[in-house]
């Protein structure tokens, strides 16, 4: 699955779970943007991101989480929080001695 279609998905997803129509994020998208984007046409910026999880009243990280766990190479959420601790702890470390 391409990372569009992926984003698309988990939105999808998240957005059934919570029993909101596309309409319901009229304050933030237009019901046809949010198609496109459910379809896996388009990519949001990340302020769009940003919106949408507000509007599903999530942290934007969910939708992107929620995406790459249904990519090609999916892996499990542990395997994926996991890689991220190390990952920003890094980035953290190399901060702190900046």
């Amino acid at each position: 699955m391409e990372l569009k279609q992926a984003f698309g998905a988990a939105l999808k997803k998240l957005r059934s779970e919570r029993k909101l129509s596309q309409e319901d994020f009229s304050d933030v998208s237009s019901r046809t943007y949010l198609s496109t984007l459910e379809r896996g046409l388009k990519s949001p910026t990340i302020e769009k991101v940003d919106e949408l999880a507000s509007v599903l009243d999530v942290h934007p990280l969910t939708i992107l989480v929620g995406c790459y766990l249904l990519q090609d190479q999916p892996t499990s959420l542990e395997k994926l929080f996991s890689r991220i601790r190390a990952e920003l702890s890094t980035e953290i470390e190399g901060l702190s001695e900046d």
